[in-house]
């Protein structure tokens, strides 16, 4: 991508929305609405709106997304038309819409035009095919994550995060997550208090930094919620206590044998692997959120230690404490 100079404050920032048959709806709708908004929340406080939204197909005719909705959209522009941020949307139409040579040579030159790219969820395969991604980190759903991995073997694809940024180029995890992208571009664009401004009015409780996982440990132990929720609710409220097996095996009136065998049978993860889990969440979630030193953080999560804490990190996020903060810290 060249660079292109910053959109002046007081001028629309163009913001085009790649769709095509199949389009995963709230791809699309997501992201659109949080830039809507913003124009809302700036206008009302007398200045101009600050983005110009387009939604644009390959023929300019409408198109039938994934759930049977028809979304009105407007032809290609040419390829020089001026443009701030490129959208790509996903959906199940991603691998029709990426095998198209003449869409994915316009992408490709459409994204040399803007200052920044971006895609949601699958979108991320269409950014890859134009070579877009080649050399950066991306993320796109988890379930896909794997594949684009295969199929592009140029691109670092990270499972985890909810979105990534390197540099110019912003990838999103799934559907909702396409949300939390685009309230991170308007904070760029606009500050801190018009994103959450944003997020209040759409009734985004809570608006996530890129490094939060796509889905939580807690959320996998679910699964189990019938045999383990209580279980699961007492761990996280000691998480800063001893937690071995023996008090684990207490906890649910059963012997320890007895225990580690329906606990892996319900959750998949030994009792010792699910606690790790719940103590990385939430030490991550503390270096996010949070100005606490790393060493106060290990304590408060059980970790006993900053190396404990450092090698639980390193084997299941292949990063430290350090540089995740580094990364995510809001």
């Amino acid at each position: 991508m060249r660079k292109s100079p910053r959109s002046q404050p007081n001028a629309a920032r163009v913001v085009e929305v790649l769709v095509y048959p199949a389009v995963q709806l709230l791809d699309v709708t997501g992201p659109v609405q949080v830039f809507a908004s913003a124009n809302d929340i700036v206008a009302d406080a007398g200045g101009t709106p600050p983005y110009l939204l387009r939604v644009v197909a390959k023929g300019g005719a409408s198109v039938i997304a994934s759930a049977g909705v028809e979304l009105a959209s407007s032809p290609l522009p040419r390829i020089g038309a001026a443009l701030d941020t490129l959208m790509i949307a996903g959906g199940p139409g991603i691998e029709t819409a990426s095998a198209d040579l003449a869409l994915v040579r316009w992408v490709r030159a459409r994204a040399n035009t803007a200052r920044r790219v971006a895609s949601v969820c699958t979108g991320a395969f269409m950014l890859a095919a134009s070579g877009v991604l080649d050399g950066r980190r991306a993320a796109t759903h988890w379930s896909c994550c794997a594949e684009l991995a295969r199929r592009f073997p140029a691109v670092h694809v990270e499972s985890d995060p909810i979105f990534v940024r390197d540099g110019p180029i912003w990838t999103s995890a799934g559907v909702t997550a396409g949300i939390d992208l685009a309230l991170a571009l308007v904070e760029e664009d606009l500050g801190r208090d018009v994103a959450l401004a944003v997020a209040r009015y759409l009734v985004v409780f809570l608006k996530r930094p890129g490094g939060q996982a796509q889905f939580s440990t807690m959320l996998s132990l679910q699964s189990a919620e019938n045999k383990f929720g209580a279980l699961h609710a007492w761990i996280a409220r000691h998480l800063a206590d001893e937690i071995s097996l023996p008090v684990l095996a207490r906890q649910v009136g059963m012997s320890e044998r007895s225990f580690s065998r329906r606990y892996a049978e319900a959750t998949g993860l030994t009792p010792v692997h699910a606690v790790e889990r719940l103590r990385v969440e939430e030490a991550r979630r503390l270096l996010s959120e949070s100005r606490l030193p790393v060493k106060r953080i290990s304590q408060r999560c059980g970790f006993g230690s900053e190396e404990t804490m450092r090698r639980s990190f390193l084997r299941l996020l292949a990063t430290t404490p350090q540089d995740y903060r580094a990364r995510f810290s809001t």
